[in-house]
């Protein structure tokens, strides 16, 4: 068994998707790969065959090598949830909430699930391709990183630090990274990327070259700059257009899953408080991981009016934690943060309560039977996807899905658990038929297969074979 690890200069730098072209790569020739990422934290998370939550990422990286998605490939994930607390999720079931200093005590009985979730997959695995978290050199966490330092001196794989060009500086930012790496760890160091960039390489040249040669490390590849198969982290949705769209998205401070609105970016925008929503036809309440206070946030700004307003008239659709909201009433008994009896936007008929940590992890398969909005459009027709949440919730009205959901009386305000509702192309279709414009429909495999010959053409794969085989 052998490994390698994609590392960064920092955060959002496109670890992701290189480890997932280089898992489609690998994969084609013959070998058999998978993805490792031991601790990330992430809005975007999925739900595995067996009900186990990992980081949407590793998920992706999984298909990409053409395998199914385990919780070994991401041990740890922690989801943000504010006030400097995190949700837990350890070897895909949910632990505990933690504050940062908690979460630090806890390294050394994480570092040995990280040890063997690797020791597993290396039995298992010809390669192991491994994603670093954010940069790999912040000096200050050496001795608590588990996704870079930890990781590498348990796996000790071949490293690639990639940079964004950018966010410019990308030189010094890779020099930088390398020079204040441990002397074991700098060791391991392969090969350098220059990432996301627009225009021509033949500019960079005389640059390759003195920092090649005062690190002696090669630099395999200048990736051009090509839109993500999927968002990374939050950072990702700065990238989202803004002008001319029609589906707007509420841009939640404790936003999660967001990924499942990827396949229709193309006509989404994220909206907040201060936007205007009459130039939109859709409006999407998206999932959050702490429905409570998001509610708060909302109506602390003025954005209850503003949905009221809209739903009169337009579809409203809630997606989890969005569902939630749009129903009458909101019961915390301390699972979401603190106990609270709180009114939701009242259009829906349902009631939620949560009185149990327990999460709800499964992947789903509904049928519509609602004549919601845009969905009626595919009645009687099957939809994929999963569900993660914490809370119950009580169905009053008719049910939008056989058995899941709810619709409004006049079909306009519509809520669902489903996850990845929109990675189902008959509801793409639906939706591009409702708006009168045409979405077009790749599936993960196609995306993935079509930015993994960029990587193919721009990354020296006979210097990284010589090293790894």
């Amino acid at each position: 068994m052998t490994a390698i690890m994609v590392a960064g200069t920092s955060s959002n730098a496109g670890k992701s998707v290189i480890v997932a072209a280089l898992c489609r790569i690998f994969s084609k020739m013959g070998y058999n790969v998978a993805p490792f990422k031991a601790q990330n934290m992430s809005l975007n998370s999925y739900v595995t065959d067996n009900g186990k939550e990992i980081a949407i990422s590793q998920a992706i990286q999984a298909k990409a090598a053409g395998i199914n998605p385990n919780e070994k490939m991401n041990p740890i994930l922690l989801k943000p949830k504010g006030n400097y607390s995190s949700q837990l999720i350890v070897m895909g079931e949910v632990i505990k909430d933690v504050k940062i200093d908690e979460y630090y005590s806890m390294i050394p009985t994480l570092e040995k699930i990280v040890e063997n979730a690797i020791r597993d997959l290396e039995r298992e695995f010809d390669l192991i391709v491994i994603e670093g978290a954010g940069g790999i050199a912040e000096i200050n966490l050496f001795d608590r990183d588990l996704a870079n330092i930890k990781t590498a001196r348990i796996a000790k794989p071949n490293i690639m630090i990639v940079g964004d060009i950018e966010r410019g500086g990308v030189f010094a930012s890779l020099y930088g990274s390398y020079a204040l790496l441990p002397d074991d760890i700098k060791k391991m160091v392969r090969w350098f990327v220059i990432n996301r960039l627009r225009g021509k390489a033949e500019i960079l040249d005389s640059g390759i070259k003195k920092l090649e040669k005062l690190t002696g490390v090669k630099v395999v590849g200048v990736i051009p700059y090509i839109e993500s198969v999927f968002s990374e982290d939050s950072l990702c949705m700065e990238e989202w257009r803004t002008e001319n769209c029609k589906v707007g998205i509420v841009k939640l401070k404790r936003i999660s899953n967001f990924t499942d609105f990827e396949p229709i970016r193309e006509v989404c925008k994220f909206v907040s408080s201060k936007n205007n929503l009459e130039d939109l036809e859709v409006l999407i309440i998206p999932g959050s991981k702490n429905t409570i206070e998001d509610l708060k946030d909302l109506k602390e700004k003025g954005f209850e009016e503003k949905i009221r307003k809209f739903s009169k008239s337009k579809p409203i659709i809630g997606i989890c934690g969005g569902y939630q909201m749009l129903g009458k009433k909101l019961i915390d008994f301390g699972v979401e943060q603190s106990r609270a009896n709180l009114k939701g936007f009242s259009l829906l008929d349902i009631e939620t309560k949560f009185d149990n940590y327990k999460k709800i992890c499964k992947k789903v398969e509904r049928v519509v039977i609602g004549n919601g909005a845009i969905i009626e459009k595919i009645k009687g027709k099957k939809v994929k996807g999963y569900e993660i949440h914490k809370g119950i919730t009580k169905v009053m009205g008719k049910n939008v899905f056989e058995g899941e959901g709810c619709v409004s009386e006049d079909g306009l305000v519509w809520g669902t658990y489903t996850h990845a509702l929109f990675w189902n192309e008959n509801v793409v279709k639906a939706l591009s038929k409702y708006l009168g414009v045409k979405i077009p429909f790749t599936p993960y495999e196609e995306r993935i297969d079509s930015f993994v010959s960029v990587f193919e053409n721009h990354l020296d794969l006979d210097s990284i074979m010589r090293v790894l085989f």
